[in-house]
Order: C-alpha cells, then structure tokens, then sequence
C-alpha cells in the first residue's frame, strides 16, 4: 500500500510540471519563428564597349558641307553603377586612331597620316567622362593637350544614352595640324566659289547601351 502510495505521488509531481504555466516563468523556452525579410535587388547598369560607337563630324568648303566618320575601335574597361549617372562617372576610355574609318580609304590615309600623324602621340585619343552638378564633361587629352569638351546627354528608357558634343580644335593646339590637312586636300576642299577651307569645329556623337549586370 505504501509503494503504491509513492507511485501516484510520483505521477501527480510528473503531470504538476508538465501543466506549469510557462508565461510566468522568465526562463521558459518561448517558441519563435524566424522570418526572412525579402531583400530588395539592386538594378545595374552596365557601359560596355562593344555596345558603344563613336561617330564624328567634319566639315569642309565654305557651305560647310559634312564629312562623316567613325572610330571602330574604343577601349574601356566595362563599368557598372546603379544609375545610369553611376555607371558613366569616371569612365576612362582610349581611341586608337588606327580605327578610323569614313570608308574612302584615300580619306583614312590622310586624316591618319597629315592630321593626327602631325599631332603629338598621334596613337591614341584619350579621356575620361565625368559627371558632376548634374553636368557631363568629357576631359580628352589629343596632342599632348587635356581639356574638358562639354557633353549634351539623352536618356531614353533609362539604358540608351546618346553623348553629343562640339569639339574646337583649337582647344587641343590642334590648327596647325588642320592646317596641313587642308594643304594636303585643297582641291578637294573647294567649294564653288573656289575656296579651300576645313572648318576648325568637329560634331561628335556617341551612343551606347546600358545593360544589366
């Protein structure tokens, strides 16, 4: 009767415990459940250089008539940022001018040899876009001359972005050069009324798509 007595003692201690109200005990094991908030992607934009062209107006004659090229090769490391201002910020490229390319290989050859052939490294045009105070420049050093070339810029649908600018050759010491040019093509560069002249100002136009990373 005594065991018997002790076992169900025992059991009422087991089932007392195990019916203990957790919430007032400051130590109780408290269930949580642990919830992932969504993290918010950040979307990139991406300048490569094979997605980007380089094309260039000059004008010749006194009615200022167009001579249109392009440089077919432009090198850059791919950069990207999370706007479009971002990814174009410190973007540092280099021209070769053995990419030029107006298709009249006669043109080429000159434009390389009595133009920038005459000009100091006449490898290579270089530079670097800056974007600051909502402005675009484009500092570029040719012929041994840096100076910044303002930049008109269009976004259109957030990635396609179209870079136009005028650049005054004398800005970069560059009349003396132009100056051999138009000896070298004065037949070429007359006009009717028998004037020979290559003008000093040449449009550019850049454009170029930004990906996603």
């Amino acid at each position: 009767m005594k065991k018997i007595t002790q076992l169900v003692l025992a059991l009422s201690l087991v089932f007392a415990v195990s019916c203990k109200d957790d919430t007032k005990n400051p130590e109780a094991k408290k269930e949580t459940t642990e919830t992932t908030e969504p993290v918010a992607k950040t979307e990139n934009f991406v300048v490569k250089p094979e997605g980007t062209t380089v094309k260039w107006t000059a004008y010749k004659t006194t009615e200022k008539v167009p001579v249109g090229g392009q440089f077919n090769t432009l090198n850059f490391e791919e950069k990207a940022g999370d706007s479009p201002q971002d990814a174009l910020n410190n973007l540092s490229f280099s021209i070769p001018i053995s990419g030029l390319f107006t298709d009249n290989d006669a043109r080429d050859l000159k434009l390389k040899t009595s133009f920038f052939g005459e000009m100091l490294n006449p490898e290579f045009i270089k530079g670097t876009i800056k974007y600051t105070d909502n402005k675009y420049v484009a500092s570029i050093t040719m012929n041994g001359v840096t100076n910044d070339l303002p930049l008109d810029v269009k976004i259109t649908d957030e990635r396609r972005v179209a870079m136009s600018a005028t650049m005054e050759l004398k800005d970069w010491d560059a009349l003396g050069a132009l100056s051999i040019l138009n000896k070298v093509c004065f037949d070429l560069h007359k006009g009717a009324d028998g004037v020979s002249k290559t003008w000093e100002d040449v449009s550019i136009e850049i454009n170029t798509f930004l990906r996603k990373n």
